[in-house]
């Protein structure tokens, strides 16, 4: 099978009621790791690659580091560009074998988010292959890579503003800012998590059938938050989006959750683990193992228990 778009596989999760895992990667183990998890639970899934991973790994590396996924599970997989910021990035992933891709245009003005986010449309629909696009309307708070916002800058998606985008840009999905926020401090101490339900309601209405995409949606699972502290970390307390959040979530209209850091997270507390426990160990097989390993688990649950695609390969 060859690596697909998201187009059938959002069709699919809509009518089906639940989420495809965007997961990203940066090296080998955490390929092999999601694939795995995906291959356990018959699943499918999106391998998305930042701007950040690809300056870090490159992107021919990438590329067939997730095709050798494909033909060893024998998936649908996509391969997706996260939050690419300009045509000129967009237009070198379409060329060089991905498969679907985002445009992030939300720092810009409406119109000039309409313009960007229509002209990589235009390039991605008439390319052979066709590559799916994904835009995005409102502003995510946090840092993850190569996205800052601010608190103050944050804005919700307003669902006024969807069907003009939509209609205009000719996307194929749609990432909304309803609550969630990139990185691993996602919440002040005492805020409670909130996810607006009634905006992606009234988003919904406006596009009904529409696949809608959930970014910075990491738990910021807390067992993996102690293990990093018990082995020398000093990581504040921090509250992610409570899964049942996300489950519901996936339910409604949201065929797409992003996932980054909690993997980042269970890869780091299994490193720091192995080397409290080994300090004598200096072959990197032996630690990314049980970081491969830990990872595989988390993709697993988060498949089973929050995007409720097991079996929908």
């Amino acid at each position: 099978m060859p690596l697909v778009n998201t187009k059938e596989m959002f069709k699919k999760a809509y009518e089906g009621g639940y989420a495809v895992g965007a997961f990203n990667v940066n090296n080998m183990e955490i390929v092999q790791a999601i694939t795995e998890a995906a291959k356990l639970e018959n699943s499918p899934v999106v391998l998305q690659v930042s701007a950040g991973a690809r300056k870090y790994a490159k992107h021919n590396y990438l590329v067939k580091l997730v095709e050798a996924a494909v033909e060893d599970t024998d998936l649908p997989i996509a391969l997706h560009l996260d939050h690419g910021d300009s045509f000129e990035i967009c237009k070198a992933c379409i060329d060089g074998g991905f498969t679907s891709v985002m445009i992030d245009g939300s720092k810009y003005s409406y119109e000039e988010n309409v313009e960007l986010t229509r002209r990589v449309c235009e390039y991605a629909h008439n390319h052979v292959p066709y590559v799916t696009v994904e835009g995005e309307l409102g502003k995510l708070a946090g840092i993850e890579d190569d996205v800052n916002v601010s608190d103050e800058d944050a804005q919700f998606t307003d669902p006024d503003q969807v069907y003009d985008f939509v209609t205009r840009t000719g996307v194929d999905s749609l990432a909304i800012a309803i609550g969630t926020s990139h990185g691993a401090y996602k919440f002040k101490p005492g805020q409670k998590p909130r996810l607006r339900f009634d905006i992606l309601d009234k988003v919904s209405e406006k596009l009904p059938g529409f696949p809608i995409v959930l970014h910075g949606a990491s738990s910021v699972m807390q067992e993996y938050v102690k293990i990093v502290n018990e082995h020398g970390g000093k990581m504040p307390d921090a509250i992610g989006i409570p899964e049942e959040m996300l489950r519901e979530a996936a339910k409604k209209a949201v065929c797409k959750i992003n996932i980054d850091s909690d993997l980042r997270l269970a890869m780091t507390a299994s490193i720091r683990q192995h080397f409290d426990e080994h300090p004598d160990h200096f072959d990197p097989r032996q630690y990314l193992t049980d970081a491969r390993n830990n990872l595989r688990n988390v993709v697993q649950h988060k498949i089973k228990e929050v995007l409720g695609s097991s079996n929908k390969a």
